[in-house]
């Protein structure tokens, strides 16, 4: 039997600069062997759901057949004139003609904080430590106190269906308390990344560090990985951009963290076990397709495995915009 193709999905910005489509490409394998990828719910459910391009180039490599395939599933056609690259250090510019923007622009220094900006973030950063050093519940109340904009969050996100308490939540402390130290790791890392609505990079380092740190954890899972090691790799998604969001060098971003041995060398030497899975996620963000099959043979993970939880980890990611969106306009 033929094996399938890598499936890469590069994420790409609308006009303004907020996560707006996936632009898909495929590496080399027999292609009609993605038929079935296509045909998944998964996949029908992500492309009915947010815009999935097919490009010139890959419209021309594809089987006919298989094109219109993804045509049916809900993709759309992405003419070259419609997408502008930008690498630039400064936020971008899209020509007239463009609907879609791609490149790493997003990594970009980030400016100059205001003085609100950068306190949020601190608090934030904060709060983090306090949690990863399993501080006392009062300590990370008073955090909470001292930001309102942290703190509606927080009340939000717990009062939601997505919680499921049952019931209306009205302290701090009640609060933090069922939601749980581990799920309030996850949200205060998001909630870093989504922090200020006047850096022009957040949006899309939001959206691109939850399909990272979704992407590792599906990878632990796949693997084989306890569920310790599962959490584990989702925060080393997470943590390995922090020093492109504070524009800083990232061990001393890291070391008020005091995180364990594994994980720290995992974010910033890539080695271990969740080293491997930065590394796999990491080639497939550039396209790397001979390393990232490289390593997903060391996991024992095929390409059709990783092919569905790539798309498991971006409909995550969706999750994960929208509630920023509602949030923002709450």
């Amino acid at each position: 039997m033929s094996l399938p193709p890598l499936l890469f999905m590069k994420l790409l910005a609308d006009t303004k600069l907020n996560p707006g489509g996936l632009e898909l490409d495929v590496g080399a394998g027999d292609m009609n062997a993605l038929q079935q990828l296509f045909a998944e719910d998964s996949f029908t459910a992500l492309a009915s759901a947010f815009p999935c391009l097919v490009g010139d180039d890959l419209a021309r490599r594809l089987p006919p057949e298989l094109l219109e395939t993804l045509l049916d599933a809900g993709c759309r056609m992405l003419p070259g004139e419609m997408t502008h690259f930008s690498s630039e250090q400064t936020k971008p510019v899209l020509p007239p003609a463009a609907r879609w923007l791609s490149g790493d622009w997003y990594f970009a220094p980030p400016a100059t904080r205001s003085g609100s900006q950068a306190a949020s973030r601190s608090l934030s950063l904060k709060l983090l430590q306090l949690v990863a050093t399993d501080a006392d519940t009062c300590e990370i109340e008073a955090i909470f106190r001292q930001d309102p904009v942290l703190a509606y969050h927080l009340l939000r996100l717990v009062n939601s269906l997505g919680v499921g308490v049952g019931r209306t939540i009205s302290s701090f402390a009640q609060a933090i308390l069922i939601l749980g130290r581990q799920q309030l790791k996850r949200w205060l890392n998001l909630m870093l990344f989504a922090a200020s609505r006047d850096d022009y990079r957040s949006a899309m380092l939001l959206a691109r560090v939850a399909v990272r740190a979704r992407t590792m954890e599906l990878l632990a899972k796949a693997g084989g990985l306890d569920r310790s090691k599962q959490d584990h790799a989702f925060m080393a998604g997470m943590f390995s951009l922090l020093g492109i969001l504070f524009g800083s060098p990232l061990a001393g971003i890291l070391k008020p963290l005091h995180l364990n041995e594994s994980l720290a060398s995992a974010v910033l030497h890539h080695e271990g076990e969740l080293g491997g899975l930065l590394q796999a996620v990491e080639c497939s963000e550039c396209a790397d397709e001979t390393r990232l099959i490289d390593l997903l043979g060391g996991l024992n993970l095929s390409i059709a495995d990783y092919n569905l939880l790539s798309l498991d980890a971006c409909r995550w990611m969706l999750g994960v915009i929208h509630d920023q969106q509602d949030a923002a306009h709450a």
